[in-house]
């Protein structure tokens, strides 16, 4: 399944796909129940904690992807079906779908979400949270339409552990408070990065008013923590502690509030410590260790924030703000870039999203630390986070473009019922997609992380360490590019069909690919491009970008084009003399055109997914303002674009062109330097034989030199010192001892040792013959223990005691020929064995 066109073509018509039946149903509001319109817009925002309807209101995400298996959460459902069944399918109704069953789920799913390891399924309601134990492989051979598993809610069973994590101070009883609503909503949370600090034991919250904040240390009940990222986090405390004590000189009252919670963050990595099993001591391979949180702190874990926001994030023009949606954290940096050092591996980059389509880029410049709640305040500044810019998603400019309705209201209203959620992208770290109620955008934020990484390091540099040399290498930095793939918003009926899943599968079988579904279970299928994981390292020559940081235009950036590489070195040429060789080509490689750049496969154009219209649907069709209007747009859009394409095309056609001729050019150039080489080798034996004169002549002249280095050194040092005479002498000793004085000296090392082997060689078959036998002895002795009697039982322990006395006194003999012969001999055979029965 390579193409985007079979798996639409699979999908389209799949019952998975189908209504509820509170919709579609007699009772049911229809499909435009779940579309957002101004008239529908009280069920998306009110939510009934008794009646939770169907409308897809509030954060959504209804579809998950398992190996092969697509898994859909449908009003009250959890549909499960197998994609490699429909694939083999052949009509609509060879495709089929089993309903997990579970009891207790009788509230409508607005998210569901896999465990890593992909047995468990966690499904969320308004108000309710469940787990569902999933089926094993094989579940679609069963005959029923069910298949029943095993489901415990969590809200209710206290059994189950539980830990509860408060972004919100307690109220105190009769006082005044003017915090808003809002302040005291939290509306998403997302896990902190790192890989030597707090960042892993950090959670960060986002309020439904847009305040930041974080509470570290966090680590669940039963968790799996890499070995090496505590003896890292060990080593990041100890070397605050020493940094501590060496600024602060010894003057403890400065530093008292530090000092504890450092002690604190001691305790608390001590703990972790003697969790880990014997042999995982550092340097050792990382492996997951089973770890529960420590319980020797008692404070519990301090809240940190809000979150002051430098500068201030801009407001959209037209936009009067709106509730923030989601918070995703990304780490800078990918698994290629692990053994790089530096700044930028401390740098982290936070994703707020708001209902009115604005995206703040935050950059973690200050990383949270581990704090806890104490009597005495240790501080009372706030963390900061970096703006960098701010995101338009294009919601209000398209709302804005559109017509009121008839009853005076404004479609801005709309974004009431928005709620953009982040989903990362399994595969590459610097790809975001949003997904919200008009449709999904993708966030590219490869030359954003490559800009920052040269500023960072430009000013590790001496000559680029001042802030102005900073400044002007931040605003070189390329901003993210945001592409839109789909549009759900409909002009002419004024509404639109929210995004309530997409999935990334990350399955060989499925491809590299997005799947997206609306609230009208319509699945759109796109899919992408794997690019070369490279860590984002500096660029011999930057070009920056025309855009400046916080100004990003909406639904029309491109994708990024690739960054320039380096210029081939050009060939060995005399100095202050003309190349050897002069290309037709330039010395920059050549740039793919930005019109037919596709980077992650995406179309440069949003696909459409609009709500079904009524009146189409009876065969009439009403030509509106709005229509034409919205017409011109695409098709100016579109010729801007082909004209686009066009030059591209002359472009890339005259690059062909030019570089046919320079390879002929280049072949030609070659042949005649092949001809030059052959002209040159006609002499070829002429050089030989100058070679071999050569050749010659140096080992006679090195001859020459020998001989008269020997002169030197003879009338420089014409005798023996005393000392060279004295080892010249032990020399001759030594060999005579070993060698011997003569050929026939027999007390000579190497004679006696040759002797001596002689020896052995004569007693080792005799030793052999007669350890083979005492095996047969005792193999026949064991055989026929029962049947001997006591007369026969003394005559063979008396004849085994002869034997024995003799062995011993042959290898009595053995070793005093050794000692005579002064030969070192390994222990005899009984004695191995007995030494091997005892180790055994």
């Amino acid at each position: 399944m390579s193409g985007e066109g079979d798996w639409k073509d699979l999908l389209r018509d799949h019952p998975v796909f189908s209504l509820p039946k509170s919709v579609s149903g007699p009772s049911g509001k229809g499909e435009q129940a779940l579309n957002l319109s101004l008239s529908s817009l009280p069920d998306f925002v009110n939510l009934d904690p008794v009646d939770d309807k169907p409308t897809p209101s509030g954060r959504r995400q209804a579809v998950a992807i398992k190996d092969a298996d697509l898994i859909v959460a449908v009003g009250t459902e959890v549909r499960i079906t197998s994609l490699g069944d429909s694939k083999g399918a052949r009509s609509s109704s060879e495709k089929y779908y089993k309903i997990l069953h579970t009891p207790n789920l009788q509230f409508e799913i607005h998210q569901i979400a896999l465990n890593p390891s992909g047995k468990l399924l966690a499904v969320a309601g308004a108000f309710q949270v469940a787990v569902i134990v999933l089926p094993r492989t094989g579940f679609n051979k069963l005959v029923t339409t069910t298949v029943d598993c095993k489901e415990y809610d969590i809200s209710a069973d206290a059994d189950e552990p539980q830990q509860t994590l408060s972004f919100v101070p307690e109220k105190k009883r009769n006082t005044f408070d003017a915090e808003d609503a809002a302040e005291r909503e939290v509306a998403s949370f997302t896990f902190g990065k790192g890989k030597a600090d707090w960042g892993p034991l950090t959670v960060y919250a986002a309020m439904r008013s847009g305040d930041i904040y974080a509470l570290s240390p966090y680590m669940p009940k039963n968790a799996s923590v890499p070995s090496t990222y505590v003896h890292a986090l060990e080593c990041y405390v100890a070397a605050k502690q020493e940094f501590l004590s060496a600024s602060t000189g010894g003057d403890s009252g400065a530093s008292d509030g530090l000092t504890t919670v450092y002690d604190y963050q001691r305790k608390y990595v001590n703990a972790l410590l003697k969790q880990l099993p014997p042999g995982t001591a550092w340097p050792a391979t990382t492996r997951l260790v089973p770890m529960h949180p420590p319980t020797t702190i008692k404070n519990t874990p301090a809240r940190q924030g809000p979150f002051l926001l430098q500068p201030s994030p801009r407001n959209l023009a037209g936009s009067s703000g709106g509730d923030a949606t989601d918070i995703v954290y990304l780490s800078f940096g990918d698994d290629a870039a692990e053994e790089s050092e530096g700044e930028t591996e401390r740098l982290g980059l936070v994703l707020l999203s708001f209902q009115d389509g604005k995206v703040d880029l935050l950059l973690d410049v200050e990383k949270v630390e581990a704090r806890w709640e104490m009597k005495q305040k240790t501080s009372n500044e706030l963390p900061m986070l970096a703006t960098y810019e701010s995101i338009d998603l294009g919601i209000v400019s398209t709302l804005k473009s559109a017509s009121t309705s008839q009853r005076g209201q404004s479609l801005l209203e709309l974004v009431q019922g928005n709620h953009p959620v982040f989903l990362a992208d399994p595969i590459h770290d610097d790809t975001i997609y949003v997904y919200h109620a008009f449709g999904v955008h993708v966030l590219q934020l490869e030359p954003l992380l490559k800009g920052l990484a040269i500023a960072l390091r430009d000013t590790n540099d001496e000559a680029n360490s001042d802030a102005g040399s900073l400044e002007a290498t931040l605003d070189k930095v390329a901003q993210t590019d945001v592409l839109p793939i789909l549009l759900t918003f409909s002009v002419e009926q004024q509404s639109s069909s929210p995004v309530i899943g997409v999935a990334v599968p990350n399955d060989v079988y499925l491809t590299y690919s997005i799947f997206i579904l609306t609230s009208a279970m319509r699945m759109s299928v796109f899919p992408l491009n794997l690019r070369s994981e490279s860590p984002y390292s500096p660029e011999p020559e930057h070009s920056p970008s025309e855009a400046t940081p916080g100004s990003l235009p909406a639904l029309s950036t491109a994708p990024s084009q690739p960054g320039p590489s380096t210029a081939p070195k050009a060939l060995l040429a005399p100095p202050e003399a003309p190349p050897a060789y002069v290309s037709l080509l330039e010395e920059e490689p050549f740039k793919i055109p930005q019109a037919i750049a596709r980077n992650t496969g995406l179309p440069h154009n949003p696909r459409l997914s609009l709500p079904n219209n009524p009146a189409v649907t009876k065969g009439e069709f009403m030509l509106t303002p709005d229509t034409l209007r919205y017409l011109g747009t695409v098709v100016e859009h579109f010729s801007a674009q082909i004209h686009d394409v066009q030059l591209a095309h002359r472009a890339a056609e005259a690059r062909a062109s030019l570089q046919e001729q320079e390879f002929k050019r280049q072949r030609a150039k070659c042949a005649a330097l092949l001809e030059s080489a052959r002209a040159l080798g006609g002499g070829e034996g002429a050089q030989r034989e100058r070679l071999a004169r050569v050749q010659e002549t140096q080992r006679a002249l090195l001859a020459r030199l020998d001989r008269t280095l020997q002169g030197l050194m003879a009338k420089a040092s014409p005798e023996l010192s005393e000392n060279e005479t004295k080892w010249f002498e032990e020399l001759r000793r030594m060999k005579a001892e070993v060698v011997g004085a003569g050929k026939f000296d027999d007390r000579a090392l190497v004679a006696r040792a040759k002797l001596l082997r002689r020896e052995v060689d004569r007693l080792l078959p005799y030793l052999k013959e007669l350890m083979e036998k005492e095996e047969i002895r005792q193999k026949s002795l064991v055989a026929s223990r029962e049947a001997l009697g006591l007369s026969q039982a003394f005559e063979l322990g008396k004849r085994s005691t002869e034997e024995r006395t003799r062995i011993t006194l042959m290898e009595a003999e053995i070793l005093r020929l050794a000692n005579v012969l002064d030969v070192t001999l390994g222990r005899p055979p009984a004695v191995q064995t007995e030494g091997e029965a005892k180790a055994k």
